[in-house]
C-alpha cells in the first residue's frame, strides 16, 4: 500500500534569494548612475529575500493595524498600534535610506540608488507607503524654507523612530500626506476642509479627510480652504508643546490588500498647522510630493513584475507534470518569456525615471520635463499592466497559486493600488495630456529622447511616427488619453531596450508589442523566437 503521507513533487519554500539578482535592474543602476551602490543593493536584496524577512511581512500585513481612540481612562490618543514585525521593516527600510537619504547626498546617482533599493526591497508594500511619502514630502516643504530648516534633518537621517513625542525632541521623523475628501476623490480642489488664520501665524485646521495613510506619521501635508484659495499646508501630529493635535482618527479603512498600512479617515477639530507656500497655490506646492509617490507607484508596479516572474520561475523549475519539469514544456516557456519580458520593459523605463529625477534635483531642466510626461504616461501603463501579469503569475503556480501560504494571493491582491493610489488610470492618462499642455517643451524633449534609437528597428520607427501624428491630432483627444499614455510608454520602454537591452529581450517586445503579434493573453508569443535568453535572465538562484 502507498505511504499518503510522502510529499514528492512539492517545490521547496521560496526563501533565502536575492531580490537584487535581476540583470536588468542592475544595468539600469549602473547605466542611470547609481552603480557605486550595488553593494548596498545586493546586501539589501538579500536580506528582503531572508526567511526572517519573508516571515515578517506575513506577520505584519495578517496582524493588521488596531486603532486606539482612547486610553483606559478616557482621554483621546489616536493612536495605531502595528504588529512589532511591522516595526522591523520600517526599521530596516529607514536605516538603508529608503526615505528621505537621497535629498542630504550631493552625490551623482542618489535618488537611483534609492529606487533600486526600494525596488528590491519588496517584502510588503504595506510599511513601503509612510517610507515613500518621507521621500517625497522634502521638496515641497522646501516650499517653506523655515520649516524645512526645521523638519528635512529629522526626514532624511537613518533613524527610526516610533515614539509618540514633539518632532524636534525626536531621532528621525515620517512623513504622510492628507488630500482627499469623500465628495471629491481625486478632484482634490473640492475640498472643503478650512483653515483660518491665528494671530501666531499658524492656522486653525477644521474638517474631514476621508483617505490618510499611515497616521501615525509624525509631519503630514495638508490641502485645506484658505482665504486666498485652496492652500498646502504642515500639520504636526504632537504640537511643539507636547500637546497632542486636534487630529482624531474617526476609523481605520479595511483595504483589499495593503493590510500593515493603517489607512484612515481623520477629523480635523481646529487642528493647528503652518502654511506651506503661497495661498491659493495649494495644488502645485503638493504636486511636487506627489510627482515622487508616483514615481514609487511606478517602481512598485515593475517590482510586483519581477516579484510574480521570480515566485513563478522558483516554481516551474522544481515542479513536474506529465513526467517533465514544467520549464521544459513549450507553453509553459511561452507564458513565462512573455511575463519576463513586461518585467524587463516595465523596471527599465522606471528606472529610466528614476535616473531623470535625479538629474532633474541638480538642475537638468530636459530631465525635468522628461519626468513630467514621461512619469504620468509611465505611471498610468505599468500601473494598468500589473493585475493582469500578477494574475498569469500566479497561475503558473496552479492551485498552490491561490493559498495564501504560497504569497501570490498577496501579490495579487496588492496588484490593483499602483494604478489607484496617487490618481487612478484616467486621472494618470488626462495627466499625460496636461502636461503636454502645461508644458509643451515636454513633447520635442520626448521625441528627442526617442529618437536615439531611431534607425534600430523599423517597427519602433512606424509606432513613433503614428505616435507623432496622434499628438498632432486634437479630436477628440481626451477620449484617446489612455491610448496616448499607452503608446507613449511603449514608445519609451522599446527605445530603452533596443539601445540598452538584451537581444532576445527586446526582440520579443518589438515583435509583440509593436509588431501587434500580440495575443489577448500572456503566453502567445509567436513562434520563432528566442526565449531561452529571456527565461535565464529571470533564473531565480536559492542561497
Amino acid at each position: 500500500m502507498p505511504d499518503t503521507h510522502v510529499v514528492d513533487n512539492q517545490v521547496p519554500p521560496f526563501v533565502g534569494h536575492n531580490t537584487a539578482q535581476s540583470p536588468v535592474l542592475l544595468e539600469a543602476l549602473h547605466r542611470e548612475g547609481g552603480g557605486w551602490a550595488e553593494a548596498e543593493v545586493s546586501a539589501l536584496g538579500a536580506l528582503a529575500g531572508s526567511e526572517e524577512m519573508v516571515a515578517c511581512a506575513v506577520a505584519a500585513e495578517r496582524n493588521a493595524p488596531i486603532l486606539r481612540t482612547h486610553d483606559q481612562f478616557g482621554h483621546r490618543i489616536d493612536e495605531v498600534e502595528y504588529a512589532p514585525e511591522y516595526h522591523r521593516l520600517m526599521s530596516v527600510a529607514v536605516e538603508s535610506g529608503l526615505h528621505g537619504a537621497p535629498w542630504a547626498q550631493d552625490r551623482i546617482g542618489a535618488h537611483v540608488a534609492r529606487a533600486a533599493k526600494m525596488s528590491v526591497w519588496s517584502v510588503d508594500a504595506g510599511h513601503s507607503c509612510p517610507i515613500s511619502m518621507t521621500y517625497a514630502v522634502v521638496p515641497a516643504l522646501r516650499a517653506e524654507p523655515a520649516l524645512a530648516a526645521m523638519y528635512e534633518p529629522l526626514l532624511t537621517n537613518r533613524h527610526y523612530d516610533p515614539s509618540v513625542a514633539p518632532a524636534l525632541a525626536k531621532r528621525g521623523l515620517t512623513a504622510g500626506m492628507s488630500m482627499t475628501e469623500k465628495q471629491g476623490g481625486s478632484d482634490v480642489r473640492a475640498g472643503t476642509s478650512v483653515a483660518t488664520p491665528n494671530a501666531d501665524g499658524s492656522y486653525s485646521l477644521t474638517g474631514h479627510k476621508w483617505f490618510t495613510s499611515a497616521p501615525m506619521c509624525d509631519l503630514f501635508l495638508v490641502l485645506a480652504q484658505a482665504p486666498g484659495g485652496l492652500t498646502c499646508f504642515l500639520l504636526p501630529k504632537i504640537l511643539p508643546d507636547g500637546t497632542r493635535n486636534r487630529m482624531h482618527l474617526q476609523r481605520l479603512k479595511d483595504k483589499l490588500g495593503n493590510k500593515s498600512n493603517a489607512s484612515s479617515e481623520v477629523e480635523y477639530d481646529g487642528a493647528q498647522v503652518w502654511q506651506v507656500g503661497p495661498e491659493g497655490r495649494g495644488v502645485r506646492t503638493i504636486i511636487e510630493m506627489v510627482n515622487l509617490t508616483r514615481l514609487d507607484c511606478t517602481l512598485n508596479a515593475a517590482t510586483m513584475m519581477r516579484s510574480g516572474v521570480a515566485a513563478a520561475m522558483h516554481h516551474i523549475t522544481h515542479r513536474k507534470a506529465f513526467g517533465e519539469y514544467l520549464i521544459d514544456q513549450p507553453l509553459m516557456r511561452n507564458v513565462i518569456a512573455d511575463l519576463a519580458v513586461e518585467a524587463e520593459a516595465s523596471t527599465i523605463v522606471a528606472m529610466r525615471m528614476a535616473g531623470a529625477t535625479d538629474r532633474a534635483t541638480r538642475g537638468d531642466e530636459s530631465e525635468a520635463l522628461l519626468r513630467r510626461i514621461g512619469l504620468a504616461a509611465g505611471k498610468y501603463w505599468v500601473c494598468k499592466g500589473v493585475p493582469r501579469h500578477a494574475a498569469e503569475a500566479m497561475e503558473c503556480l496552479g492551485g498552490n497559486g491561490y493559498i495564501e501560504d504560497f504569497g501570490m494571493a498577496r501579490l495579487y491582491r496588492e496588484a490593483p493600488l499602483g494604478g489607484i493610489w496617487e490618481g487612478t488610470g484616467n486621472v494618470s492618462a488626462l495627466d499625460t495630456l496636461r502636461a503636454m499642455a502645461t508644458k509643451p517643451e515636454t513633447v520635442p524633449v520626448l521625441f528627442d529622447e526617442l529618437d536615439l534609437a531611431r534607425g534600430m528597428d523599423t517597427r519602433f520607427d512606424t509606432h513613433v511616427a503614428a505616435l507623432k501624428n496622434s499628438l498632432g491630432d486634437y479630436d477628440a483627444i481626451e477620449h484617446r488619453a489612455r491610448s496616448i499614455a499607452e503608446n507613449i510608454t511603449v514608445a519609451l520602454q522599446a527605445a530603452l531596450l533596443l539601445r540598452h537591452g538584451h537581444p532576445a529581450v527586446t526582440e520579443v517586445f518589438c515583435a509583440t508589442r509593436l509588431d501587434g503579434r500580440w495575443g489577448n493573453a500572456y503566453g502567445t508569443l509567436p513562434t520563432g523566437l528566442d526565449l531561452g535568453p529571456v527565461i535565464e535572465r529571470a533564473a531565480v538562484k536559492l542561497s
